[in-house]
């Protein structure tokens, strides 16, 4: 193992880190957001909505991210729309990742019993009231640990950024393996980074989990 030739490059694996990281927190922001709008709408069964979403959480969840990168970025642009690097990257994740969480928050919401939502309406409660106050503290409890595996899912993804020609771990690992013939320091730089990205959030869950398993949440 060459440290001195780690030791040189780090950085660019930190500058790649970081760009990795922004992008991956907007993507899944996003996801979060349309995978709760999703969810709702699936559990509600709200009118013809609720079949255009089911089509595109099937789309999103049985098509890789690849294929879904390459329309973003090489298919877009043949009818006009021509998006940057970035954008595309973190479209391609809020796209898939809405898929898996909108059924993670609509399970989590079917695990909450009907019971609850007729108790809020035999108490006064508007129905929105009962989705905010009742419905979705538990649901949100009980679905932790699913959106947890599936942001970690989501992190792991953006090893193929490189495709839509980002500066990425995996383009910095790829670039330096094709210039210095470095497999192992390449990939040991690689790993490290992805371990430092992807431990805290795999434990930064398990202890929001037994917290809420504690308080008596998602039982």
């Amino acid at each position: 193992m060459d440290w001195d030739f780690i030791m040189e490059h780090r950085q660019l694996y930190t500058e790649a880190a970081q760009l990795t990281v922004r992008i991956a927190a907007a993507g899944i922001c996003g996801a979060l957001i349309l995978g709760l709008i999703c969810g709702v709408i699936r559990y509600y069964k709200v009118p013809v909505l609720h079949r255009v979403t089911g089509i595109y959480i099937e789309l999103s969840r049985n098509t890789p991210l690849v294929v879904q990168l390459f329309f973003l970025y090489f298919g877009l642009p043949r009818a006009g729309i021509v998006l940057q690097s970035e954008i595309c990257a973190a479209a391609g994740l809020i796209f898939l990742g809405g898929g898996y969480i909108a059924e993670t928050f609509r399970s989590g919401l079917e695990s909450v019993e009907k019971v609850q939502t007729e108790s809020g309406l035999s108490l006064g409660f508007r129905r929105i009231q009962i989705f905010f106050y009742i419905l979705l503290p538990q649901a949100a409890a009980a679905a932790v640990p699913g959106i947890g595996a599936n942001v970690i899912f989501l992190l792991k993804e953006t090893s193929v950024f490189s495709i839509v020609a980002l500066a990425d771990l995996m383009y910095v690992a790829k670039d330096l393996i094709g210039l210095y013939y470095k497999t192992d320091e390449a990939l040991f730089l690689l790993v490290v980074c992805y371990l430092m990205i992807l431990l805290p959030v795999s434990i930064l869950f398990t202890l929001l989990e037994r917290r809420l398993r504690y308080a008596g949440y998602g039982n």
